[in-house]
């Protein structure tokens, strides 16, 4: 199994991944190890002394004036986690939750939030076990931390709560550890308001919906590609001089994938009359420009991500100097920007590729096919609420484009009087990366019917493969009505698994 070794500089993207898809293995470095001891030493030196130090000695949030005596600081550590851990809605899931409980771990590792290194440990042994503490979808504004999330996390630390055990089975957390011989933490000074204050939830869902995105926007280019060649399209606009005066690195890319795609096509620049088509219609000519700025928004992201990644975010740190100094470093706002952009340029992906797979199944667009790609139009209907599906996604991708970062709820009596809503945009944008892989499986769905369906012209050894492998994963070909809902079943998951990718990549070499 695949280790990840956490210290004190932060963690990449790929750790992040294979913890919480691939339940990768952690161990703690140490140099992590050490420097969990000498904030230690720095947290308890101040928890000594009669001056009140935020999160140390203090209240929390509007609470901050009361200063805390050294007898119920444990009480206090306690009490916040069990009174943040106060979410609702239904259960998120496995892998946000491993990752939100990663990437806490990755703070915690840095050094600047004074947790002694046994928490740190029994973090890494409750992952590495294969428990999932229940977290649910409501009880993070993204300011102040993912609190509500991040809380359920830490109650199971504390053997409180429910969690998952590695079988899926949910039971009492204390139970879980004991089964596995993981002692339940007993929190003290700052230890508690250390486990819940950071960015993880919306960060670990940034990083995954990256993951995914870059998988859908090479398959979006795959289906667009497919789309031009049903459609007897020219690859001519993809010709990468005029992409190279136009010099946005994501259009230069896309327009490079869909040309290798179609790299010996007989179909593309075919009349089906003697009527020449001068210009291909928008959806068709202009997939490179709309594909390349969700592209090149994804590497402002991607951007975004790396520095979070790097970051150790708590209220308050530990400086190396040894002062311990309040800040506003958790605020959400970096993260919750690029989730919503994130979500504009998938909305605007789907909604391009839908009116491709309109444009195939109507007579008067399509330059020739059949109507709704029927094979007996009028007594068949063909994929005409495929379609309807897919603009039904569409829809519902453009309500979910609407920013949850504009919005702010005052909340702590208004200490905290403006918030990210991060968690909320990772939520919608998760919504948004499995719809926008439904709305690309029905254009490959549609788009390889349209292919097979130009009798004597030979498609692209690419596209070829694809049908081929496309065909093979359980996705029928034209022919008379029939049950259509296994068939765009299996097109989701074949785009979904990167499937559509890997049948490409052997004929074009590796897309961009």
């Amino acid at each position: 199994m695949h280790t990840v070794v956490v210290g004190t500089s932060g963690v990449s993207a790929a750790d992040v991944v294979a913890v919480a898809r691939a339940n990768a293995r952690i161990e703690l470095s140490e140099e992590a190890v050490a420097a969990l001891a000498s904030a230690r030493a720095i947290v308890d030196a101040l928890a000594a002394k009669p001056e009140p130090v935020y999160g140390v000695s203090t209240g929390f949030g509007a609470l901050a004036t009361r200063h805390i005596s050294q007898e119920l600081r444990a009480q206090l550590q306690r009490n916040i986690v069990r009174s943040h851990a106060a979410g609702m809605g239904p259960r998120v899931e496995r892998e946000v939750v491993r990752a939100l409980m990663f990437l806490r771990l990755k703070t915690v590792c840095s050094g600047r939030t004074g947790v002694r290194p046994e928490v740190a440990r029994t973090m890494a042994d409750v992952l590495n076990a294969g428990i999932t503490p229940v977290v649910h979808e409501y009880g993070s504004l993204g300011c102040s931390g993912d609190l509500a999330p991040l809380s359920h996390c830490a109650l199971t630390l504390m053997g409180e709560g429910d969690a998952e055990g590695p079988d899926g089975v949910v039971a009492p957390a204390g139970e879980l550890l004991a089964a596995h011989g993981i002692a339940p933490v007993e929190l003290r000074e700052k230890e508690g308001l250390a486990l819940l204050n950071g960015t993880d939830g919306m960060l670990g869902m940034l990083v995954m919906a990256l993951a995914d995105l870059e998988n859908l926007y090479k398959s979006a280019d795959i289906t667009a590609a497919l789309s031009l060649e049903a459609l007897l399209g020219t690859e001519k606009v993809l010709a990468p001089e005029l992409h190279a005066i136009r010099p946005h690195p994501g259009q230069g890319a896309s327009a490079a994938n869909m040309l290798a795609v179609l790299k010996g096509s007989e179909l593309t620049g075919h009349h089906q009359d003697d009527a020449p088509r001068v210009q291909d219609a928008y959806s068709v000519r202009c997939a490179p420009q709309v594909a390349g700025a969700g592209r090149d928004t994804m590497a402002h992201a991607r951007l975004v991500a790396e520095r979070e990644l790097a970051s150790a975010v708590d209220n308050p740190v530990v400086l190396p100097d040894g002062r311990v100094e309040s800040n506003g470093n958790f605020h959400g706002a970096p993260v919750a920007y690029v989730l919503d952009f994130l979500a504009i340029a998938a909305a605007d992906l789907g909604s391009i590729a839908e009116r491709r797979t309109d444009r195939l199944l109507d007579k008067n667009r399509s330059h020739g096919l059949p109507p709704f790609l029927a094979d007996d139009a009028g007594v068949d209907s063909g994929l005409m609420i495929a379609q309807y599906t897919q603009a039904a996604l569409v829809s519902e991708m453009k309500r979910l484009a609407v920013p949850a970062s504009a919005d702010s709820i005052p909340s702590s009596a208004m200490q905290e009087d403006h918030v990210s809503m991060g968690w909320s945009a990772a939520r919608k944008l998760r919504t948004a990366i499995d719809n926008l892989t439904r709305i690309v499986a029905v254009e490959l769905y549609a788009a390889t019917r349209g292919i097979e369906l130009r009798e004597g012209l030979t498609p692209a050894p690419a596209s070829r493969a694809v049908i081929d492998a496309v065909r093979a994963a359980g996705v029928q070909g034209p022919g008379p009505d029939r049950f259509l809902a296994p068939d765009l079943a299996a097109a989701d998951a074949f785009v979904r698994g990167g499937h559509l990718v890997a049948a490409v990549e052997p004929v074009t070499g590796l897309l961009a």
